[in-house]
């Protein structure tokens, strides 16, 4: 499937990469169908990727896999919230954070950790939920963790 997109002009993606989120994302309820874009440059391995819609061309959000910028991520979602994503194994769900990268300056980069994209990628469902962890901020700051986990590294 051709799909334009704002950030990286015509990409065609392939249907078993297209994700379904039945009840769209927050503030985009009626966006359903997704897609994972990540930096060709870095293959799958680059910290940030592109939620890319494939609804509405102009919307891409940049994402952020928890565990890179923090060794423990626990959220605790309610089982009857988990249901559109079908059957898994907690394991196999694949989970990535909003992120925030102010223009003025990007070491201000802030990732949403109450509210992650969860994707069932045997079904290629997904969702996103209010997590119960209330110590979990919604700007949580990315420079700040990872500095702290390469000084830890270093030690």
């Amino acid at each position: 499937m051709l799909v334009k997109t704002r950030f990286f002009g015509e990409v065609d993606i392939e249907d078993e990469k297209i994700l379904t989120f039945d009840n769209g994302i927050m503030g985009f309820e009626d966006m359903k169908r997704w897609t994972l874009i990540y930096d060709i440059e870095k293959g799958s391995e680059g910290p940030i990727s592109w939620f890319q819609s494939l609804d509405m061309a102009e919307l891409a959000l940049p994402v952020i896999n928890p565990y890179t910028v923090t060794a423990v991520y626990e959220p605790v979602v309610e089982d009857e919230l988990l249901k559109p994503l079908g059957e898994f194994k907690d394991e196999e769900l694949v989970t990535f954070l909003t992120i925030t990268i102010p223009s003025e300056d990007p070491s201000k980069t802030t990732a949403n950790f109450r509210a992650p994209i969860l994707i069932n990628p045997v079904n290629r469902k997904g969702i996103q939920v209010i997590v119960n962890n209330e110590d979990y901020p919604i700007k949580f700051s990315i420079y700040e963790s990872v500095q702290k986990m390469k000084a830890e590294k270093n030690k």
